[in-house]
């Protein structure tokens, strides 16, 4: 390929390689990346404005000149005035130049300079929005299930969701995985659960949550070292978030007490949970393989007299409670029987050591 030898000087593009230098630095993505991507983007305008699909776009690294040769068969008798050059026209280039050849004609910088500008304006554009949706699927995949705290910046008046900051990601909580009752205002600071992260067309949209029973397990996990280190391992969690949680702890050092463990020194670990739940009830219990064992100890804080398994398949029992014990163990509305039934995965009557309706 013979190149023209005469030529208008190209201009530098400082500018536009400090943009890219910042981007590198701040954004992450490699200035060789970005300029290939503009190279190729103001190849293709090129390509469209000359009519000429033959073009090639070269970029001097060091002082950010841009140089478009357009490529054009050398013949003697010219057909197609923007993909062919007169013999001798193409001599006067290059004096080597001959029928069949081809001959690079370097384009004036005015000529595609507004073309090449523009181009790599909106290649820039795209590069940083790419790399923030990047930022942000990473960012979100790596506190995928995790417990993070996030940055009130936006209640929404009307729907009431609140508009999170998360690391350098935004997220937003919906009011139904809001716990109820709970007054929370901008600039306040929050955990939540990462419930799953989803690529979408807007970019990646992380489901978040502070009404799921994992939430609490994750807090507890942080919490409580004897978790976080195997020690004591949490077996279950039943949550009606806002009122009632109900966990099951298991210690595997005969000398750690499990359920002592969550709680700690005078209530200060569970304490500090309940109170970031907003005064959330917490019954830490001790799970065991045995069923009987294990629904009594989940009907806390009633004492259970005795747990009736039934036979067959089903998972039921009756529960035998005194009878100034029976309001505790049914709880308000029955919440309290019904934590417990989720705790365990039993079904569970409760009946008062006097009998149940007329029951002897």
């Amino acid at each position: 390929m013979v190149r023209k030898k005469k030529a208008a000087e190209p201009q530098g593009n400082e500018e536009l390689f400090l943009a890219l230098g910042l981007l590198e630095k701040e954004k992450g993505i490699p200035m060789d990346f970005m300029l290939d991507k503009i190279k190729k983007a103001i190849g293709t305008a090129c390509k469209n404005t000359y009519n000429n699909e033959d073009v090639e776009m070269e970029v001097d690294p060091v002082t950010g000149r841009f140089e478009v040769y357009l490529q054009k068969t050398v013949v003697e008798e010219v057909d197609d005035p923007d993909k062919e050059l007169l013999l001798e026209e193409a001599r006067e280039i290059s004096p080597m130049a001959e029928a069949g050849g081809t001959v690079g004609i370097k384009l004036d910088t005015k000529q595609f300079g507004r073309v090449a500008a523009q181009t790599a304006r909106n290649i820039i554009r795209q590069g940083i929005r790419d790399s923030e949706r990047g930022q942000m699927m990473q960012e979100f995949q790596s506190k995928h299930q995790e417990l993070v705290s996030a940055l009130i910046e936006r209640v929404d008046p009307k729907t009431g969701a609140l508009t999170l900051r998360i690391g350098k990601a935004e997220a937003v909580l919906p009011k139904a995985e809001q716990i109820g009752g709970e007054s929370v205002q901008e600039g306040d600071y929050i955990k939540v659960y990462v419930v799953d992260v989803l690529e979408g067309l807007k970019g990646p949209k992380a489901i978040i949550s502070r009404t799921r029973p994992e939430l609490v397990k994750r807090m507890f996990e942080t919490e409580v070292p004897e978790i976080y280190d195997g020690t004591v391992e949490i077996k279950a969690v039943a949550r009606e978030a806002g009122s009632r949680t109900k966990l099951a702890v298991l210690s595997h050092n005969p000398d750690v007490d499990a359920v002592g463990a969550c709680i700690g020194t005078r209530g200060a670990r569970v304490n500090e949970i309940v109170e970031e739940l907003g005064g959330e009830k917490i019954d830490i219990v001790e799970y065991s393989e045995e069923p009987e064992k294990f629904v009594a100890a989940a009907l806390s804080p009633a004492n259970v007299l005795s747990v009736e398994l039934s036979e067959g398949e089903v998972r039921a029992c009756k529960v035998t409670v005194p009878d100034s014990q029976l309001s505790l163990a049914i709880g308000n509305k029955g919440q309290n029987a019904r934590l417990a039934a989720k705790l365990t995965g039993w079904k569970i009557d409760i009946k008062p050591e006097s009998g149940f309706f007329g029951e002897e």
